[in-house]
């Protein structure tokens, strides 16, 4: 891996310049699974959780912490965003949550922390919307999944093997 872009030729943390790159269309898509046990999944599908409609306010929060991403990440830039969709795919086997972000712009700069940022806080989400009947939940795969526009050019993530296989 080349030189760190975030950092300076002393070694310091810096917000990368970027007034002199062009604005083209950039995306980015990632992905995460919040695991749970099964009962959890079958009140999350009947929509008989204690806090309300789960799966809708981790799909805001999704979308809300993509906007707010250079407020949570230091070195981000604030960036115009045309387009966050966050899915929420319940998974019997394995038994859980798969979050799916996609986040699109058109600017100077990627979207990959964007859409990591709101996978991540609907992650998060899911956690505290079922906490008061399953603790035991964790995440796990969060990753970028693929990203097209800039520089480096486009990105897929190989598959992920599947549990057992």
């Amino acid at each position: 891996m080349s030189k760190l872009s975030h950092v300076d030729k002393k070694g310091e943390a810096r917000m990368v310049d970027v007034s002199d790159k062009a604005a083209t269309a950039r995306a980015a898509i990632a992905e995460g699974f919040v695991t749970m046990a099964p009962r959890t999944l079958e009140l999350l599908q009947a929509a008989d959780t204690p806090k309300g409609d789960v799966l809708a306010t981790a799909r805001i929060a999704g979308i809300m912490a993509a906007k707010r991403t250079h407020e949570l990440i230091p070195l981000c830039h604030p960036l115009n965003l045309s387009k966050v969709a966050v899915h929420l795919e319940p998974s019997a086997d394995p038994t859980g949550v798969r979050v799916i972000a996609e986040v699109k712009t058109m600017g100077p700069t990627g979207v990959e922390m964007e859409a990591l940022t709101a996978v991540s806080v609907a992650c998060l989400t899911l956690y505290d919307m079922l906490k008061a009947v399953d603790r035991a939940m964790s995440f796990e795969g969060i990753r970028l999944m693929e990203k097209s526009g800039g520089r480096t050019g486009d990105y897929r993530a190989a598959p992920t093997p599947k549990k057992g296989a």
